[in-house]
């Protein structure tokens, strides 16, 4: 398939652009909320919107009332997210959740999906439980209790969790902490008794939490699809998020790249604008085709996943380590060619490196991706 957009998808890209540019834009959103301390981060209003445009629904099948689109069609509206850097629990709520969502029953759909739909709910993910991520080891517990479950355990960095509606848990009800089986998903309501949660804002001033589960009482309808089965969705739930944050990342580092080029157009010294100094020129050129590549090989992933190929976890492991590695040159190159005022939050190039630095940690950086790799491919 050709890496670039189809007509119907290039006409989705002008819609969340215009609509990213105009109400997404870091003035309006990332430092309005931020200055004002904001305990959830981002803006509801907002949200709302998201639900208005169709976005939230984006992988919601159509029988559940969302588009039945796939991965492309959400990274395109990440790719806006990212590159006007525009807090939302979109990549959670929408594609994280929304994919678990999918494999489960009647119930914890009608239950979960309409608010999602309209933008009226938000939702998170409790994967890892440790400072780095680490999906193989789980070890927050879920004991069979009656018809339903008693949930004990921590996950920690949970983003949005203080905010969330709902959040999808990953818990053990059997084997040992590194079994591969013996994994269940559970839909965790916000009111649930025993659950606390530690806020914590993050280095992109988005907010997370490091949530703990002290015998939380959950009946057999939380359960999302079979216990015991659960990592084949987890699995499916994170090559989702991980694309997903990819596509972010081409965002963060086209919106750093497009930010730098203009002011190389209008920095002047030495009586002339220092985009004419060749040196410049060079550095914008290589950081322009790096970004391009992670831009390609990520729609790459988003294809493969919407064709259920059985390459598609590679791809998307090569995408996310190709992406950091091109937002992390977009974002520092951007602040150097800035000179001293890109250090200054006046400027908004700095937001872009605080942002790339979180989106490399989420779902596993380049180093965790690059193994991921390796072992896919047989070493």
């Amino acid at each position: 398939m050709p890496l670039y957009h189809d007509d119907d998808q290039a006409m989705l890209a002008d819609s969340a652009s215009q609509f990213m540019a105009e109400e997404g834009a870091i003035k309006k959103q990332l430092r309005h909320w931020r200055d004002r301390d904001c305990k959830d981060g981002f803006g509801h209003g907002l949200w709302k919107q998201f639900g208005e445009m169709g976005f939230t629904g984006i992988l919601v099948d159509e029988d559940d009332g969302g588009l039945g689109m796939g991965h492309v069609e959400a990274g395109i509206v990440l790719e806006e997210i990212g590159r006007n850097l525009t807090p939302s629990p979109f990549l959670f709520s929408s594609v994280l959740a929304a994919t678990a969502l999918k494999h489960g029953g009647s119930d914890v759909k009608g239950r979960y999906l309409p608010g999602l739909v309209a933008g009226e709910s938000v939702f998170a993910v409790a994967i890892d439980e440790g400072a780095k991520h680490n999906p193989d080891h789980i070890a927050c517990k879920a004991e069979k209790s009656g018809n339903g479950f008693k949930l004990s355990g921590k996950k920690d960095y949970v983003v949005y969790g203080g905010s969330a509606d709902m959040l999808v848990v990953a818990a053990r009800t059997s084997g040992g902490d590194a079994d591969q089986d013996g994994i269940t998903l559970f839909a965790v309501p916000k009111d649930a008794a025993g659950m606390n949660h530690e806020a914590v804002r993050l280095v992109d001033s988005s907010m997370a939490t490091h949530t703990t589960f002290d015998g939380v009482e959950l009946d057999g309808d939380a359960v999302i699809g079979e216990v015991d089965g659960g990592r084949e969705i987890l699995n499916a739930m994170l090559d989702a998020g991980r694309a997903g944050s990819a596509a972010e990342g081409c965002g963060v580092a086209r919106g750093a790249f497009d930010m730098t080029v203009d002011y190389l157009k209008q920095r002047k010294q030495f009586g002339q604008l220092i985009g004419e100094f060749q040196a410049l020129q060079h550095r914008a050129s290589h950081l322009y085709s790096e970004v391009e590549i992670a831009r390609a090989v990520t729609i790459k992933a988003q294809q493969l996943l919407d064709g259920a190929s059985e390459n598609a976890s590679l791809m998307v492991s090569v995408a996310k380590a190709k992406v950091a590695k091109a937002a992390g040159l977009s974002v520092k190159e951007g602040v150097q060619m800035h000179g001293g005022i890109g250090m200054t939050d006046e400027y908004d190039i700095g937001l872009y490196m605080k942002r790339d630095r979180a989106l490399q940690e989420f779902l596993g950086d380049q180093y965790f991706h690059a193994n991921r790799v390796a072992q896919l491919s047989g070493y």
